[in-house]
């Protein structure tokens, strides 16, 4: 609004006022008089530029969108950390601290003979980002096996600025009240370590709800966490009673998403130069990180679906990809597109490169 209010802008319009008689020129006395105030009123305008831009959501820094959103009653997500489940050789005191790859996981829960549960005390999504051989911290006799086999919780990361800004606006589309589709969304969607939900509404008959939850890391979620959520949404000992934030007359069921093994055939023409295993690497990852960003808006959407086209684009762009002929899924002839079902996401199970079958993960 006030980008025109510059320094050089202020100056002249101050000169333009000063009689013609008077020497004017820059390094004058009256020009060296003015200058300094000019330089100072620009700043003010330049301030109150930038108080403006912080009364509007779609322009504010992080600070002021978050005192402008809490008026909606809407807060960043906070980081977490990672919750994992641990394998060892013989039960381990609660509170025994490991280490892997440069972080530390305490031991924080029992789940059975030699399993337990161990969370990260790094918050963020590293923390389920590493499996195998845990180092003890502490001396622990008759140790030889000490293992993070699995994800249990997904760590998060801190909200992003410009994903709670769409959040905030998001609230806006749609009221959520006493149990309707947003309100289960808007509350699910706070539980650190879900990335997404879908609310199905009288899916088992009248007064149930089925809730099929993604994680914060986009893959499907412990059978422990879904009951976590569950607890919260509507505790199995009060089912029903609306103890939970589920209203009264409301039975929730609680689900992870569905992961659907792809299995993939590719024909493509190599450039002359083309290391085909160097190839080979670059199409699963490509494919991984496609089949990563349908499911990160798996929730936003009814169903997901597998492009031919997109596929095929992705891999023709690797570098050494001279031409990509055929693509197609389950050993079928080629395909437009593959719809999964609306609980289901895609991985890569086994991919068929030119003939080359490789394993996917």
């Amino acid at each position: 609004m006030f980008e025109n209010m510059s320094f050089d802008y202020l100056i002249k319009r101050a000169i333009s006022n000063v009689p013609n008689n008077v020497d004017k020129r820059q390094g004058s006395i009256i020009y060296d008089a003015i200058a300094p105030c000019c330089l100072e009123i620009a700043k003010i305008y330049e301030s109150l530029d930038n108080v403006l831009n912080q009364v509007f959501a779609d322009t504010s820094s992080r600070e002021f969108l978050i005192r402008r959103a809490e008026e909606r009653g809407l807060t960043p997500k906070p980081s977490s950390p990672a919750i994992m489940k641990g394998v060892f050789n013989k039960n381990v005191s609660i509170g025994s601290r490991f280490f892997i790859d440069g972080l530390i996981y305490f031991v924080s829960e029992k789940i059975s003979d030699c399993n337990f549960k161990l969370t990260c005390e790094t918050n963020g999504s590293e923390g389920h980002r590493h499996f195998g051989t845990l180092l003890p911290l502490d001396n622990i006799d008759g140790l030889n096996k000490a293992e993070i086999t699995e994800i249990i919780v997904t760590g998060e990361d801190e909200e992003d600025t410009e994903l709670f800004r769409q959040r905030y606006f998001d609230s806006f589309n749609a009221l959520a009240f006493g149990g309707n589709k947003k309100d289960y969304i808007e509350k699910v969607n706070t539980i650190s370590g879900v990335g997404g939900c879908k609310v199905f509404p009288a899916f088992f008959g009248p007064g149930t709800v089925r809730l099929v939850i993604i994680s914060s890391g986009y893959s499907r979620i412990s059978t422990d966490f879904a009951k976590q959520i569950k607890e919260l949404a509507d505790p199995f000992e009060y089912s029903s009673e609306g103890v939970g934030f589920a209203p009264i007359g409301h039975k929730v069921y609680v689900e992870s998403v569905k992961e659907r093994p792809i299995t993939i055939d590719i024909q493509i023409e190599l450039l002359s130069h083309a290391d085909f295993d160097f190839i080979s690497q670059k199409v699963i990852e490509c494919i991984k990180n496609y089949f990563y960003e349908l499911s990160k808006v798996w929730a936003d959407n009814s169903y997901t679906e597998i492009v031919s086209m997109k596929l095929g684009t992705e891999i023709f762009n690797i570098n050494g990809v001279k031409n990509v002929s055929d693509i197609s899924i389950f050993g079928e002839d080629s395909f437009l597109s593959f719809s999964l079902e609306d609980d289901e996401i895609p991985i890569l199970k086994q991919i068929s490169i030119n003939g080359t079958t490789l394993e996917g993960i």
